[in-house]
């Protein structure tokens, strides 16, 4: 192939001529395809500690206080974020009410639909982006690189920010590359005949005031990265001014004064001082919560969560270097490298935080390859092959190992799943090894649909060994309580929280034992580690009590073996069964 790419082989040609066809086919189809790459297992993954069950708990104590300003976890002020990821998520519950789905507010999957929809739109956004300097079948095939990432497929199952607040960024960027293509060719169609639409001009001030209310300045901060990325290059910042009328930002703060102002004489001002002095400063002042790491851990990181994606970025590097003073490649760079920098020299080092400078990567991945700048010649495109198929080798062997060690068995179903998705990414390997970017990506993707299957649907119910929370709280139902109340010493994980009840209570050895000893009927949780402590206060107080039920699994959060005994006592008299332990 002379070393440079081609775009597709004759198959590829054929699918993608379908996208071609109108836009209206390649939403359709961009929809359907991220449907099936992200849904599945979104039903069936257990509450992800610690975050995950955090948002999904504050936003189910909104639906039952009746308070939508404030933000709790618990009796604990969660003022960390905004509140627009609580009310999409409030939202998706009280539709499935709404649609009869019984015990809505328990249903983790509900409140992860809107990092699905987020993910979904993240695809949308970075078609729409491309569709500013690539032709139609290039913006379609830069979506499909964005959602094959492993990272926005994690997200997507998450009832986070993330995947919501990458859809918002690539949405305010694409608005952005359109004014900047238009005013960059304005010597040749002129932008008062062709200007930036009322509708993307309305997106883009729309989503700005999501962004600010799922999470902060972050989209304002790379906006004014890029503005000034460009300036530099340009000295010409007239574009903008395109999609910057007088009324764009006063509709964004009638859109987000009000709940900031409700939570300001609601929180006398605690929230700001606890999202910003103490949330953010904490991250660029150290590590938070134990999630350091030094500069370059993101582009370490980068190979695994950005597969199958990265193999292709570092192929298009050298096209990159060579392009880095045209418009459109500056542009994008700005999108990409002073954010990347930033997050590199801030102390906490989070994968997620990279997300929303993916797609601006796969387009630059497409870009390369419209023009047939890929190089597939020599030592480079032999490792990025390997980068193609080593992450799903590497999945089946630390699958196999991580299910032997946990003690739950082989999944034999996922590992067989697993060895079908090595198919397609070999295929993808040996297309990339003949110049067929299209093709590549179309088969990654491919692969990474099974791959999704494989760990999500038939691996992760059979790891039930980490799934402590979910079991911890099917021993604590005990339907034969009426009035029942509930304490846990020793394991404080959020989502046992969301899978039980919101009064749950978190009590030292000595309060355990007095809260036993209370009316109604008593349920206890109390790990290993804590039970030499509790049998003292026991004895102490002279309480007569022996588990019903022991509990024994993995803490994923922790990284330790967890051992819960379930004590039960009942109108003041102990509940004696023989305790037999719950295994995985």
């Amino acid at each position: 192939m002379n070393g440079t790419t081609q775009h597709t082989s004759r198959w590829t040609s054929q699918w993608l001529a379908w996208a071609e066809k109108s836009h209206v086919l390649a939403v359709v189809m961009l929809l359907v395809m991220g449907t099936v790459m992200f849904a599945p297992g979104i039903a069936t993954l257990q509450p992800m500690d610690r975050d995950e069950p955090r948002f999904a708990q504050a936003s189910k104590q909104m639906m039952e206080s009746g308070d939508y300003v404030d933000i709790r976890f618990q009796d604990e002020a969660r003022h960390k974020k905004p509140v627009g990821i609580y009310w999409l998520q409030v939202a998706t519950v009280e539709l499935g009410q709404w649609a009869g789905i019984s015990d809505a507010k328990s249903q983790i999957w509900l409140y992860r639909l809107p990092s699905l929809l987020g993910a979904l739109l993240t695809l949308l956004g970075t078609y729409v982006a491309g569709l500013a300097f690539l032709s139609r079948r290039a913006a379609f095939m830069a979506a499909i690189l964005t959602g094959s990432t492993i990272l926005l497929g994690v997200e997507a199952r998450l009832a986070k920010t993330d995947a919501m607040l990458t859809a918002t960024i690539v949405w305010a960027f694409a608005v952005m590359l359109h004014a900047f293509q238009i005013w960059r060719h304005s010597d040749r169609i002129s932008a008062q005949d062709h200007p930036v639409s009322l509708g993307l001009v309305l997106c883009f001030w729309v989503v700005l005031a999501l962004s600010l209310l799922i999470k902060g300045p972050i989209l304002p901060i790379l906006i004014a990265l890029a503005l000034a990325v460009v300036w530099l290059s340009q000295r010409d910042l007239g574009w903008f001014k395109t999609i910057s009328p007088v009324w764009g930002p006063i509709l964004t703060l009638v859109l987000v004064l009000p709940w900031f102002i409700a939570i300001m004489m609601k929180s006398g001002g605690e929230f700001f001082s606890a999202s910003v002095g103490q949330d953010m400063m904490s991250k660029v002042a150290g590590a938070q919560e134990r999630h350091g790491g030094p500069p370059g851990t993101y582009l370490l990181v980068f190979f695994g969560t950005a597969w199958p994606l990265a193999p292709l970025f570092c192929l298009s590097v050298p096209f990159i270097w060579r392009a880095r003073r045209e418009a459109i490649v500056v542009f994008l760079l700005g999108w990409i490298v002073p954010f990347w920098i930033i997050l590199e020299l801030v102390p906490t080092k989070l994968p997620h935080y990279v997300l929303p400078l993916y797609p601006a990567m796969a387009l630059l991945v497409c870009l390369a390859a419209e023009r047939g700048m890929i190089s597939v010649a020599g030592w480079g495109v032999k490792l990025a092959m390997a980068g193609l198929v080593l992450p799903v080798v590497l999945l089946l062997a630390g699958l196999s190992a991580g299910a032997l060690w946990l003690g739950d068995g082989l999944p034999v179903l996922a590992l067989v799943i697993l060895l079908l998705a090595l198919w397609p990414i070999i295929e993808a390997a040996r297309a990339l090894s003949k110049g067929l970017i299209a093709q590549t990506g179309m088969l990654a993707f491919a692969s990474m649909v099974i791959v999704s299957a494989a760990v999500y649907m038939a691996g992760s119910p059979v790891l039930q060994s980490i799934r402590i929370s979910d079991r911890l709280a099917q021993a604590m139902a005990r339907p034969d309580c009426a009035d029942k109340h509930l304490a846990m010493l020793g394991y404080s994980e959020p989502s046992l929280v969301f899978l039980t009840r919101t009064d749950l209570q978190f009590l030292p050895p000595v309060a355990m034992v007095a809260f036993l000893q209370q009316p109604g009927c008593r349920i206890a949780g109390v790990t290993a580690n804590q039970m030499k402590d509790f049998e003292a206060a026991r004895i102490a107080a002279g309480l007569d009590v022996t588990p019903v039920e022991v509990v024994r699994g993995f803490n994923i959060n922790g990284g330790k073996r967890l051992e819960v005994s379930i004590f039960v006592r009942r109108d003041n008299h102990a509940l004696v069964q023989k305790p037999e332990a719950s295994k995985p």
